[in-house]
């Protein structure tokens, strides 16, 4: 079984913005010395992990992010009548199994049941805390060290297997991500562009004023994308120590990276696209990248086409100059009709 799966994919977006810098504009980055759109690799991944697609496949193996679990412990334990006192401390040395908590703020008296950063937590390790929730109702008895042993290095969170974890005050539960995932980036050089809006209150009828209710601003881009994925198959298998779960898991990404759209504007952008094409390589080969294809910008009309060129191309200098960077690859192009996405999955399964 081949021990690295790659993953290119080309990706034509409208207008969008799908992934917003501090400023509210579209990320971008230099590329070739020309401006390319840019989505994060943090966008994808929430966009996936968060998708239906993943939630349908792996059903109770799929982690939650967050810093507020001590507050839903706390109101938890209140509802089980759990006095205010008690609930608040016992939520809080939970808490702070998963992270140092913020400081106590009068303005907010919840404030220091919240962690300072975001702790990933597993299934197994949230079916732990409120069964020990529960416990401590019951028991009417706050938690014992043993108790707080809440943390697990094995777990079965797909998420949490692939992309990982840090948790700086328990490094020993720390997990290591089997799948790193790339920028998105557009082929071709862009210009961001802006879009002078107006809305126009129901109830006026033109008499008395003419003019807009509200008057805005907003900036967008469109572009064809190049992502790049990179399993670690063993890895996966490794953290997740179940070789039929990882094999859902991957079935699961490959899916979601060629039909999920990050979720930035859409109501006002309506921007989802699925992926034009598809390469998937496997091997025990040293992974590489493909988007030195795009570092002169595509230009033309058949952008799309001429990226898909473009990628075959460099992938077959590649292997005159290296030798093969994989035993074996699946294409799927949807704008000649040839191959599928299901055939991709299932050759990087199996």
């Amino acid at each position: 079984m081949s021990h690295f799966i790659q993953l290119h994919l080309l990706t034509s977006y409208p207008p969008s913005n799908l992934n917003r810098d501090d400023l509210g504009r579209p990320k971008t980055a230099m590329m070739g010395g020309r401006t390319r759109l840019r989505v994060s690799s943090q966008s994808l991944k929430r966009a996936w992990r968060t998708s239906a697609i993943f939630e349908e496949a792996l059903d109770d193996h799929i982690g939650i992010r967050t810093k507020t679990m001590g507050i839903d412990v706390y109101e938890t334990l209140k509802s089980k009548g759990v006095t205010e006192e008690n609930a608040k401390t016992w939520a809080k040395q939970i808490a702070e199994v998963f992270g140092k908590s913020k400081k106590a703020n009068a303005a907010k008296p919840l404030n220091d049941l919240e962690i300072e950063q975001l702790a990933h937590f597993s299934s197994e390790e949230k079916t732990a805390i409120f069964a020990l929730v529960d416990k401590l109702a019951s028991n009417k008895t706050a938690p014992s060290p043993d108790d707080l042993k809440l943390l697990m290095k094995n777990h079965t969170a797909v998420d949490i297997a692939m992309f990982g974890r840090m948790l700086a005050s328990s490094p020993a539960f720390n997990t290591e991500a089997a799948v790193q995932v790339a920028h998105a980036i557009t082929v071709h050089e862009v210009a961001v562009e802006d879009d002078y809006f107006t809305a126009v209150d129901d109830l006026n009828t033109g008499e008395d004023d003419m003019g807009a209710a509200h008057i805005g601003e907003t900036e967008f881009g469109a572009g064809v994308f190049y992502l790049y994925l990179c399993i670690d198959r063993n890895l996966l298998e490794e953290n997740l120590d179940d070789g039929v779960l990882a094999r859902k898991g991957i079935a699961a990404l490959a899916e979601a990276a060629a039909k999920v759209s990050p979720s930035g504007k859409q109501n006002s952008f309506a921007s989802r696209a699925y992926a034009s094409y598809v390469l998937a390589e496997k091997g025990d080969q040293q992974p590489r990248s493909l988007s030195i294809a795009f570092l002169k910008p595509v230009r033309g009309e058949d952008i799309m086409g001429k990226a898909i060129a473009e990628l075959e191309n460099k992938r077959a200098n590649m292997e005159k100059a290296y030798g093969k960077c994989a035993e074996s690859s699946k294409t799927m192009n949807a704008e000649t009709g040839e191959g599928s996405l299901a055939e991709i999955i299932t050759f990087i399964t199996e």
